[in-house]
């Protein structure tokens, strides 16, 4: 069994891309599918035990992976991860900017420590990946660059340190689109996804996920093989005229308001082309 992408065979072959938050998640979902339309994807996380199992899955499925283990938040770190993808390969293609992580949290229990560590990983941590990727070769090579948002249009009540990082990483990605052009800089959004980040939360949090289908039009969670598709696409050359935009996966949790019924009770057809896909433990995986 193999991954089932909508795109075609060799797509990516020959090229290097770069998948930060490679580990788990979305980040592990989408390096799979980029592996499985030819790429070699460079996995970077901190969690070196993680990477590994990672590659050899990829490389287990045919595909070609290696692993580069980097605090993304570390300057320097990043300086040496980047030079060491392109002197391994030749240079770097593409960057998946995926790392990224919070903790649920209401805005005035939030300490100065807790507040600068999400903005570090979410929003500083990718800045740095994507600098050091244009600056040491995307500048006279080109090519594509995609950020990891999230649904925090109108404001992000329990997660307003994460909510500040992510809009910061909306406006870099429009400034970069400018700043760096030809290279190609967007970003994608996922709302709620069911991806093993959710198994990170404290219990006290269950119900309320457990209950979010429920508010978004689509009636239903969004699948990580769904946001790979998206940043899939933008990496691509289909994506050539597009940059400066953010891509939006959620179901369109955003545009429901509370006087407007939700037209169906039944939740619209999902896609999940990952072979290896795990299901949150909260729900049933």
């Amino acid at each position: 069994m193999s991954y089932r992408s909508v795109f075609r065979p060799g797509l990516f072959a020959g090229q290097t891309i770069v998948v930060t938050g490679a580990g788990s998640g979305i980040g592990r979902c989408t390096a799979h599918e980029l592996a499985a339309l030819g790429a070699h994807v460079a996995l970077v996380g901190r969690t070196v035990a993680k990477l590994e199992a990672v590659a050899a899955e990829i490389r287990d499925d045919g595909g070609k992976a290696s692993h580069h283990a980097c605090d993304i938040r570390d300057e320097e770190a990043v300086k040496a991860t980047v030079a060491a993808v392109i002197a391994a390969h030749g240079r770097i293609h593409g960057l998946v900017n995926n790392a990224g992580g919070q903790f649920p949290a209401e805005l005035a229990s939030i300490s100065a420590k807790g507040w600068q560590a999400v903005i570090a990983n979410n929003l500083t941590g990718g800045f740095l990946m994507a600098r050091e990727c244009y600056n040491q070769c995307m500048r006279d090579h080109g090519g594509a660059i995609v950020n990891m948002l999230a649904d925090m249009w109108n404001g992000m009540p329990g997660m307003g340190h994460s909510g500040a990082a992510r809009a910061g990483m909306l406006n870099f990605t429009e400034t970069a689109a400018a700043e760096w052009a030809p290279v190609r800089v967007n970003a994608v959004a996922p709302g709620w996804i069911a991806s093993s980040g959710m198994d990170t939360y404290p219990d006290a949090m269950k119900p309320l996920i457990q209950g979010l289908p429920r508010h978004v039009p689509a009636q239903r969670m969004g699948t990580e093989a769904e946001v790979s598709a998206a940043i899939v696409f933008l990496l691509s050359e289909g994506a050539a005229f597009v940059s400066g935009t953010c891509l939006r996966i959620d179901g369109a949790a955003p545009n429901a308001r509370r006087h407007w019924k939700i037209a169906s009770s039944q939740p619209s057809p999902e896609f999940d082309g990952f072979h290896r896909s795990r299901k949150p433990r909260i729900f049933g995986g």
